[in-house]
Formats: structure tokens, C-alpha cells, sequence
């Protein structure tokens, strides 16, 4: 749902790593170890208020914002999975995982030199791509290579 006053809100197709077991302090070579599975993310961003606020909260974790599915998948190398997203049907990012900034060892590592992640927490990865802006009545599909689909209909914010 786009909320209102939000401005210009993109999709942001991602691998999401849903975590399997405690993890605090994880190596490089451990990190994969802590991983239970892989799922599609749309890691949706009013970029207005990204732009504009001191912090991501509101930009980032609006309601229904951050969905992820359709469901979680083991035994998967996430270092170079194709990952298309389709705006109303049409590709608008053609992609993989190969091309993250950061790969998932070193996200699980540097996350847990901080913080602990739990069983259940999910980490979006980031979108290796481009994005564009989303209006009501929107179609967003993200495909990820041996996962999926998660597909979202877009909405607006009653007024």
C-alpha cells in the first residue's frame, strides 16, 4: 500500500536470507552455517522520505511495506541466482546475486559483529539493479532462480 504523502515509492527486488539459529560473532567461513533458507523480497522505499528524513524507519518499514515469500527454500548457493522483477508483467530488472555489493558470508558476518540475529530474523540483501516507481493498481513480481515468485498488487493509502 502506498501511503500517502509518501511521494515516490519504488520496488526494490531482493534475496531475503531468513536466518536458521543463533548467531553472534560469525566467522566468513561459519556464516552460511546460520542460514536456514532463502526467500524473494520486495524491499519497498518511499524515497522521499529516504531522501529527506535523518533516518530509513519510515521510508522503509511503512505498513505492508518489506513483503517476502512465497516461501523459504534450503539448500540453495545464493552467489549467483537470477533475479528478475516484472513491473505489470514486464521485466524491469534482470539480474543476479553475483552482483550484490556485499555477498551473504560477509552481510551475516558484519551484521553479527553488532548484533545477534535469531532464528526467524530475515535479512534483505540489497537490489543488484535498478528501480523504479510504483502507482496504484501496480503488478510487482519478483522471480528469484530457484525460489519463486512473490508477487504483490499495488494500493493506495485511503485519504
Amino acid at each position: 500500500m502506498l501511503p500517502k504523502d509518501a511521494g515516490r515509492v519504488d520496488h526494490e527486488g531482493e534475496l531475503v536470507v531468513v536466518i536458521g539459529k543463533r548467531a553472534k560473532d560469525v566467522s566468513l567461513e561459519e556464516a552460511l552455517d546460520y542460514v536456514l533458507g532463502y526467500t524473494c523480497g520486495n524491499d519497498v522505499s518511499a524515497r522521499d522520505w529516504q531522501r529527506n528524513d535523518r533516518q530509513y524507519w519510515r521510508a522503509k518499514g511503512s505498513d505492508t511495506f518489506a513483503p517476502m515469500g512465497p516461501w523459504i527454500v534450503t539448500g540453495l548457493d545464493p552467489s549467483d541466482l537470477k533475479l528478475d522483477v516484472r513491473l505489470n508483467g514486464e521485466v524491469v530488472q534482470s539480474t543476479s546475486t553475483a552482483l550484490l555489493i556485499h555477498d551473504i558470508p560477509h552481510i551475516i558476518s558484519f551484521a553479527t559483529r553488532v548484533m545477534t540475529l535469531e532464528p526467524g530474523d530475515a535479512i534483505y540483501t540489497g537490489t543488484p539493479g535498478t528501480t523504479q516507481a510504483l502507482k496504484a493498481g501496480d503488478v510487482v513480481e519478483v522471480e528469484i532462480e530457484g525460489i519463486g515468485t512473490l508477487r504483490n498488487p499495488v494500493t493506495a493509502e485511503a485519504i
